[in-house]
Parts: structure tokens; C-alpha cells; sequence
């Protein structure tokens, strides 16, 4: 049995371009085939990109993506490309892959274990497959799989694979979470060790909406050892010859289909393993990544930052600038009568270190003016939260003023603490078209503040910024802690109460006061209306707001 090379491209495509996605598949399809690949996998759903969403449920959508995996097909010559799309098929859609060889289609298969929870719905959208499906190449059984096919301990594919399978693929969009990767692998090993079949499992990349997907495509032995991982959170093709002895397992259900196997003679290729990921790196990549995708699948340009001088601010400031270029990020500085002159300079000082463009707007004159107007309905000399709202707004108002006159995109800086309790206002820093850190908890961004310095070997975030304690300087003195528990406690709270579900009293055994406990939730619960008014953001935990979070805005559940 001659040794069988598998290419894995994961590749980044772009949700409803048919034409963009074909092109990509063909270009990593030419070098599958330079290299003298046997098969070459793609990720689930790859034509159309991925999630495609309610667009499944348009008709014409789904023809569109059966004209194109039919002419796609007719321009894959010398090799196997196993590829995932949208299959429509007597007005039912299926999460299919289509194994494509000599100018055909030879077969499809459609994906069984369909994904419900999370950020997933595909039991919206799509049928379940019912047909197990074996590619004979040579005298080896290759048993494709796709995504969540893998992850059910004892089903019917993880059985056939066990009777029937040599090796296993898997076509996958798994998005990107802190740990992901390796529960990835875990859930991998899991599978090799109970079905005792290799896995080659292909994952996507890029950034969709809130989704970022980071690549790290693998292969494990039968035993579940790691042969080959592509890079994590770029485009990468990875190769992998192996050689395997066919067990000679008969196939007692499921189609069986007879595919070509080139006899070319080529030197062994080394198994190519990636370099391991720190979890705040992961994060970090994550971020650039997604907003990268964010600006540019969207037709963006440049894009605009508030920038304060304080930590958020400053860090999202950088993170566009490795995702986009210095060229492509231009800060707003806007300051008021509050404004201390320490954040000014760091705002300026932070400017400078990235390179980017800095425009100063003051809003005291304009604020004042509001006071004007609103004196002849209430009181405007005794100051309150609307007072420390409307400056809020006036910098949101600005920063949309020059988006709509340049077409630039807005990014706003609040985090995922914040952005939990309510700590920001609505129509004012959450004005805007993308949440870089919506879902990073303050404590995280310290962390990745100080990673940004250490990446670019100098101080780009100032010391400054880091050790200062957090404020919104709309009113003299002001501390973020004035209204917040420290946000050391205040993330624990969050992370128990939203990505870990528990209730008020699991989290006050903890041994956090009950108090804070009590009233750090009812933030959380009665801040919903904002979230749902709030932009996009990346999601980097493995529970985000938004489609991970389904609160009701109107319920009487939590009265503590």
C-alpha cells in the first residue's frame, strides 16, 4: 500500500461569495496537487462560508451554492477534494460534503449529528443525514465525518468508523473560545482511542461577526497522538503522509465509493507541527484576527478609536493597529474640563507609539450648550448621572459624525465587566460599528496590555495607563471603583454568574459578600436593553453576551 498524502487547507472564505470562496478552494487545490496530495480536505460549509445563517433559508442562496459546487467540481482534475457546502435537495438542506474526483461529484455526504446549543442552531436550518458513507482509495477505507459527528461518544458514525473505518476525516467549523484548542484535541484523542482510527480533523479560519475561528487543524494517530497541527489564527495548508495498514474490516451498512489512487513515487514529507499558543496569546491573535475580517470583509477602510488615554482604549487602539496597519487607524482624543492632563498625554503619548493619526476634539463648548436647552425642562446646575451621560453622548455623536462623512468604522473600547453591569451609556460609548474587547474582562486587559509591550520589546501602552486606577472622568475624581466592587471581585462574580450559571447563593459560598453579589447581579440582569443596543463584538470566551446569552429583557425571576 502505497503511503497516502493528505492536504488539510484551512482557509479563511467569506459568507456568501460563491465566486471568492471557489477561487480560494481551486488556489489551495493547485497546491495540494504541486505537492502530489492524494486527497485535500476543506472545512464544514466552506463554499458558502460560515455560519451562513438565515441565508439557508433563501432559496436562491441554495441554488446559488448548487451551481457552484457543481462548477467547482468540473475544475478539480488529478486529485480527491473532499469540500463542505450547503446541499439542497427536494426543498431540504443538508451540512454536506462533497467528494469530488476527475470532474465529478461522486458522492455527498451529509452530516448526522447535527449542533444545537451555544451559538449554534443548525437543526434551523438543516436535516440530518441518515447515510454513513466509506471512500475505498487503494485498500484503505476513509470515513468522512463532518464537525459534531465526532464529539457524541457511541454514535453510529464513531461505530462504523470502529468496524468499517482504516482512518477518519472531519470537515469542521469550530470557533474559537479560551481552551478550545485543546478540548479540541482531548475531544479528538477521545474519538482515535474508542473507534481505533487516525483522525484528520480540518478546521476553518477567519473572523465572522462575532465569531472568529482559529485554524489549528491536526491529525492524530489511532492511539491519539498528535502526527501534524497546522498554525493557529492564519491560512495554512497542512501535509501529512501516512502510511497504514488496511484492516481488512468489512462494511456492513453505508454507500461505499471506489476512488483513484495516484501511484506517484515523492519523497516523504516531515510532519509539520505548529508552535504552541500561550493562552494570553491565543487571546491576543484571536482579537487581531477578528477585527481584521470585521474592517475588511465588510468594506471598511480605516477605522476610528476614542481614544481616552486609559487602558481600553489604549488597547484596542493597538490591537487595530497589528490587525490593520498604523495607515488605517486614527484616534479621537475628546476631552473635557474633567479630563486630567495626565490622560491627554497618554492619549497623545500612545498616538505617538503606535504611529497613527490623532484628531483632538473639545466637547465642553457643546456640552454647555446641551446645559442651555436642557435648563428649561430641569435643573442643570446640580450635577447627575444625565450630565455624566450626555458628555458620553457628544463623544459618541462626534465619532459618528466622522464616520458618516469619511465611511470610516467606529470601534468602541468597552469591555466585557463593563459591558455586564451596565457601566456604560447607551448611544455614547457604546456608539459605534464593532466591540473589539466586548467580551475581555477588565482584569484580562491588563494582561494583554502588558503582552502588547512585550511584543513590540518597548513600552507602547505607557506604565502609566496600566497602574491607573480605572475612571470615566465625567465628573471630578471619579473612580470606576466609586460605583463598582474592585474588578478583581467583580470579574470572579461575572464569570460565575454568566459562563458558569450559577445562582446567588452557589456564588455567595464562594465566599464573596452577599451583598455585592446580590447587586453585581441585578446589574447584569437589568442592563440586557443595552447589550441588545450594543454592536457586534469578538467572542473569546466560552460564554459570550450575545448568541451564547439568551436573557429576557422583561422578567420578574431575580428580586434579591
Amino acid at each position: 500500500m502505497p503511503i497516502l498524502r493528505i492536504a488539510q487547507a484551512q482557509i479563511d472564505p467569506i459568507v456568501g461569495d460563491f465566486e471568492y470562496n471557489t477561487k480560494k478552494i481551486l488556489s489551495y487545490t493547485e497546491m495540494a496537487k504541486k505537492q502530489s496530495a492524494d486527497i485535500i480536505v476543506f472545512p464544514e460549509l466552506c463554499l458558502c462560508g460560515y455560519p451562513p445563517e438565515d441565508l439557508l433559508l433563501k432559496s436562491n442562496f441554495l441554488e446559488s451554492s448548487m451551481k457552484a459546487i457543481k462548477d467547482l467540481s468540473l475544475l478539480i482534475t488529478d486529485i480527491t477534494a473532499i469540500v463542505g457546502y450547503p446541499d439542497y435537495q427536494n426543498k431540504k438542506v443538508y451540512n454536506a460534503a462533497a467528494i469530488i474526483q476527475n470532474r465529478k461529484i461522486l458522492s455527498v455526504y451529509h452530516k448526522i449529528e447535527l449542533s444545537s446549543y451555544g451559538i449554534f442552531d443548525e437543526k434551523r436550518y438543516f436535516k440530518e443525514g441518515s447515510r454513513l458513507l466509506a471512500l475505498k482509495m487503494g485498500d484503505v477505507t476513509i470515513v468522512p465525518t463532518i464537525c459534531e459527528d465526532i464529539w457524541i461518544e457511541g454514535n453510529m458514525i464513531e461505530r462504523f468508523a470502529k468496524e468499517a473505518g482504516d482512518l477518519v476525516i472531519n470537515l469542521s467549523a469550530s470557533p474559537f473560545h479560551i481552551g478550545k484548542f485543546q478540548l479540541r484535541i482531548d475531544r479528538g484523542r477521545e474519538f482515535t482511542r474508542r473507534s481505533r482510527c487516525p483522525l484528520f480533523f480540518t478546521n476553518l479560519v477567519g473572523g465572522q461577526d462575532e465569531l472568529v475561528f482559529d485554524g489549528g487543524s491536526f491529525s492524530l494517530t489511532a492511539e491519539g497522538d498528535i502526527i501534524s497541527c497546522a498554525r493557529r489564527f492564519c491560512e495554512h495548508i497542512l501535509f501529512t503522509d501516512i502510511d497504514i495498514s488496511p484492516t481488512k474490516r468489512k462494511i456492513n451498512n453505508g454507500e461505499i465509493v471506489e476512488l483513484e489512487l495516484s501511484q506517484t513515487e515523492r519523497e516523504y514529507i516531515e510532519p509539520y507541527l505548529a508552535d504552541k499558543v500561550s493562552p494570553i496569546e491565543e487571546i491576543y491573535y484571536a482579537l487581531v484576527l477578528g477585527t481584521r475580517d470585521y474592517v475588511n470583509k465588510n468594506g471598511f477602510k480605516k477605522v476610528l478609536i476614542g481614544l481616552s488615554g486609559g487602558i481600553d482604549s489604549s488597547l484596542v487602539a493597538a490591537i487595530a493597529v497589528d490587525a490593520l496597519g498604523k495607515e488605517n487607524v486614527i484616534g479621537v482624543t475628546m476631552p473635557s474640563k474633567f479630563t486630567s492632563s495626565e490622560t491627554l498625554t497618554d492619549a497623545e503619548r500612545i498616538a505617538k507609539n503606535l504611529g497613527i493619526k490623532l484628531i483632538k476634539l473639545e466637547i465642553w463648548s457643546i456640552y454647555e450648550e446641551y446645559l442651555k436647552v436642557l435648563s428649561k425642562v430641569f435643573d442643570t446646575s446640580v450635577h447627575t448621572v444625565a450630565h455624566e451621560n450626555l458628555q458620553a453622548r457628544i463623544r459618541g455623536n462626534l465619532l459618528m459624525a466622522l464616520s458618516n462623512r469619511f465611511g470610516y468604522l467606529v470601534l468602541t473600547t468597552g469591555n466585557k465587566s463593563e459591558t455586564a453591569v451596565g457601566y456604560c451609556t447607551l448611544y455614547g460609548d457604546t456608539a459605534g460599528g464593532f466591540a473589539v474587547i466586548k467580551d475581555v474582562p477588565k482584569m484580562m486587559v491588563y494582561e494583554l496590555a502588558r503582552f502588547v509591550n512585550r511584543i513590540w520589546a518597548k513600552e507602547i501602552i505607557p506604565e502609566s495607563v496600566i497602574r491607573r486606577p480605572p475612571t470615566a472622568e465625567l465628573r471630578p475624581n471619579q473612580k470606576d471603583e466609586d460605583t463598582l466592587p474592585p474588578y478583581p471581585i467583580l470579574d470572579r462574580i461575572i464569570h460565575a454568574y454568566v459562563e458558569e450559571d450559577k445562582g446567588i447563593d452557589e456564588i455567595i459560598k464562594e465566599g464573596f459578600d452577599p451583598e455585592i453579589v446580590k447587586n453585581v447581579i441585578r446589574m447584569i440582569d437589568r442592563n440586557e436593553y443595552k447589550r441588545r443596543q450594543s454592536p457586534p463584538g469578538i467572542k473569546i470566551t466560552p460564554k459570550a453576551f450575545g448568541k451564547d446569552w439568551r436573557f429576557p429583557i422583561t422578567n420578574r425571576y431575580m428580586k434579591a
